[in-house]
């Protein structure tokens, strides 16, 4: 492995992650970088942390190997020479992470299916070398500066982190473990597909949808999780269907390889996509259409429900009412009305 460590400099600050800090950094080879800092947690005894960082730098030999355009390149990785830390030198995407786009709000499906796009090819990569990512969520995701979607933070949750891992994340990611991760403690390519299902729904719906959702966060376990998730009523049919298919309880039966995902995917290429704007008791969804733009705003009072479809000029020219609910109506059958406009 290449030893670049004497020449790496340290500079802004760039996040946070569970394991360390990331930092902006350079060197005489790679004047963008970012650093990911590891440093001991407050578990770790002497004699683990000494084994942990041995890992590491092993480790890091490992992920040198996963070069591809939609994973994030590993430079080096070593120990620090100032502090008890190892360093891990990275490919820089200055786009950064999807997770504050997650947590603002519902992604329009275009550019979600170009996210799980790259990613299934990247995952794919990954899987043809015998890798496993184990931690796939929105702040995993990064983007570079020509709009490239990567894979980041691959490679450092082991087997024996796994369900301990999810415990320290906590209540919001606990439901991207597999059922069959809570028996045997093991990940493998196909509890990557079902975190992928995970973070395809949650791209979709926002952080603000995700967090009211009825689904009990803690019973995947349990059975039919993907039959408990609610649902914006633009997101179509198809997109249910792939997303329910990693979600699949037997891992045997569950859509769980690159060529399947990328094949479902081609399918949805051409759909409508929606800019969707949450607020309390409204969901507001717009497009483009030619000279037009067409409004579609869903209004909530208790366990009723109207919504009305407008078509406004882009400039001169006046509005028009395309489609309504014709007043309140149950929600349920607000939803099932809105589905039929969607054409989902």
């Amino acid at each position: 492995m290449t030893d670049l460590l004497s020449s790496l400099k340290i500079a802004d600050k760039l996040g946070n992650g569970h394991f360390g800090e990331v930092f902006r950094g350079s060197d005489d080879v790679h004047p963008q970088l970012a650093v990911k800092v590891i440093r001991p947690k407050g578990t770790d005894t002497p004699e683990r942390w000494v084994q942990r960082k041995s890992d590491l730098i092993k480790e890091g030999s490992n992920l040198q190997k996963a070069a591809h355009e939609h994973v994030v390149k590993v430079h080096y990785i070593n120990k620090a020479p100032t502090e008890d830390a190892i360093y891990l030198a990275m490919e820089l995407c200055e786009g950064g992470s999807l997770q504050g786009r997650y947590e603002a709000g519902p992604m329009p499906s275009g550019e979600v299916h170009k996210i799980a796009t790259h990613v299934c090819h990247g995952l794919g990569s990954l899987h043809h070398r015998e890798m496993l990512h184990r931690d796939l969520k929105p702040g995993n995701i990064l983007v570079d500066k020509k709009g490239t979607v990567k894979l980041g933070d691959f490679g450092l949750v082991t087997d024996d982190l796994l369900l301990g891992y999810a415990d320290i994340e906590g209540y919001i990611y606990v439901d991207h473990l597999a059922p069959e991760a809570y028996d045997s403690g093991l990940a493998s390519h196909k509890t990557d597909y079902w975190a992928l299902g995970m973070t395809l729904y949650r791209l979709l719906h926002g952080d603000c949808w995700y967090r009211s959702s009825p689904a009990p966060k803690h019973s995947v376990r349990d059975g039919g999780y993907a039959d408990r998730l609610t649902w914006l009523p633009h997101v179509s049919s198809k997109w249910r269907r792939l997303i329910r298919a990693m979600l699949n309880d037997d891992p045997n039966s569950r859509l769980c390889t690159a060529k399947q995902a990328l094949n479902s995917l081609a399918d949805m290429a051409t759909e409508l996509s929606w800019e969707c704007t949450l607020e309390d008791d409204k969901i507001t969804w717009t497009r483009l259409k030619g000279d037009r733009r067409i409004e579609v705003v869903l209004t909530s009072s208790g366990k009723l429900a109207s919504w009305t479809a407008t078509s406004y000029p882009v400039g001169s020219g006046s509005k028009k009412l395309i489609d309504s609910s014709g007043g309140l109506v149950a929600k349920a059958v607000a939803d099932k009305l809105l589905r039929k406009f969607f054409g989902t």
